[in-house]
C-alpha cells in the first residue's frame, strides 16, 4: 500500500499546473490537459481519486518556447527539466517539478527530483501507414535503449538479464539517445500535419490534429484550465468507454520509492 497522503500530492501538482497555466496565458502559449488528467476532469471533475499523475500536452513550438524561458517565467521554486537541459534525465518528454520537495519514483531508476507534472510535446506524424510503423518502431527502440542505460543493469541479478542494459551502455549515451529521439519526434511539424501524437502510446496515440484544435476552457478541481477542443473524441479514442469506473483491482496508485514533500531534493 502507498505510504503517503495522496491529497497532499494532489495539491502540490495542482499548484504546478496553475503556475504553468498562468505562464501560458501571459505568453499566449497553447497547452491541453490530456490523458488521465482530462479523464479525471470529465469523469470526476478533477483528479481521478486514486491517481496522482497530472499530464499536459503542448504543441512543439509552444513547448520549445516554454522550455527556453521557463526559468524566467515560472516561480523560482519550479523547474522545467528535459533531456536537453539535464544530461542525466531519462525521458523523452519534460517535467515541471517543485524543487522544494524530493521524489525518487523507483528503486532501480534513481533519478532524484521533486513532485512534478508531465509535459508532453505534441508533434506531427507521417501520413503513410508504413512510414508510421517505421517511425514509431525507431522511437520505441531508442526509448527502450534510453531506459536500459538509465536502469540499474543488475535489477534482476547479474545473469543474462543484465547483458542488454550493459550492452546499451557500450553503444549509446544518454545525450546521444536524447538527440536521436528529439530529431525523430520533430521531423514532422505539428502545425503542418494532419495527424499528431504525444508519443506516450506509440501509434495508438495518433489522432487528427482537429481533435486538439483550439485550447478550450475546462474545469479541473474548480479551476479553469485548458483541454482539447474535442475532449470526448480524444478520450473515446484513448480509453473507449471512459466514463465507466474500473474495478478496484485496476485502481492503481503510485508506490514511490522515496517521497518528502517538505525537503528540497537538492539538500538530500
Amino acid at each position: 500500500m502507498p505510504n503517503y497522503d495522496i491529497q497532499a500530492v494532489h495539491q502540490k501538482v495542482l499548484d504546478i499546473l496553475l503556475a504553468v497555466d498562468q505562464v501560458c496565458r501571459q505568453h499566449h502559449l497553447r497547452y491541453y490537459i490530456i490523458a488521465g488528467t482530462l479523464l479525471g476532469a470529465l469523469r470526476h471533475k478533477g483528479f481521478i481519486p486514486w491517481d496522482d499523475d497530472l499530464d499536459i500536452g503542448m504543441p512543439r513550438k509552444d513547448y520549445d518556447l516554454f522550455m527556453t524561458h521557463a526559468k524566467e517565467w515560472l516561480p523560482e521554486h519550479y523547474e522545467a527539466i528535459n533531456g536537453q537541459n539535464d544530461p542525466e534525465y531519462p525521458l523523452s518528454f519534460a517535467k515541471i517539478q517543485d524543487a522544494r520537495t524530493t521524489l525518487i519514483e523507483r528503486k532501480h531508476l534513481k533519478y532524484t527530483g521533486g513532485i512534478y507534472i508531465d509535459v508532453f510535446p505534441l508533434d506531427g506524424v507521417p501520413k503513410n501507414k508504413l512510414l508510421q510503423i517505421w517511425h514509431f518502431s525507431r522511437f520505441a527502440f531508442y526509448n527502450k535503449m534510453l531506459y536500459f542505460i538509465f536502469r540499474d543493469p543488475y535489477k534482476h541479478g547479474k545473469g543474462p538479464s543484465s547483458w542488454v542494459p550493459l550492452l546499451a551502455r557500450q553503444l549509446y549515451t544518454r545525450p546521444g539517445l536524447q538527440k536521436k529521439l528529439q530529431d525523430l519526434m520533430t521531423r514532422y511539424d505539428f502545425d503542418e500535419s494532419e495527424k499528431v501524437c504525444d508519443y506516450d502510446d506509440g501509434r495508438k496515440g495518433i489522432l487528427p490534429k482537429m481533435i486538439f484544435g483550439t485550447p478550450t476552457p475546462i474545469l479541473f478541481e474548480n479551476k479553469q484550465v485548458f483541454g482539447p477542443q474535442e475532449p470526448h473524441i480524444y478520450l473515446s479514442n484513448k480509453y473507449g468507454d471512459y466514463m465507466k469506473i474500473p474495478p478496484i483491482e485496476k485502481q492503481r496508485q503510485h508506490n514511490f520509492h522515496f517521497l518528502d514533500l517538505n525537503k528540497p531534493y537538492a539538500s538530500q
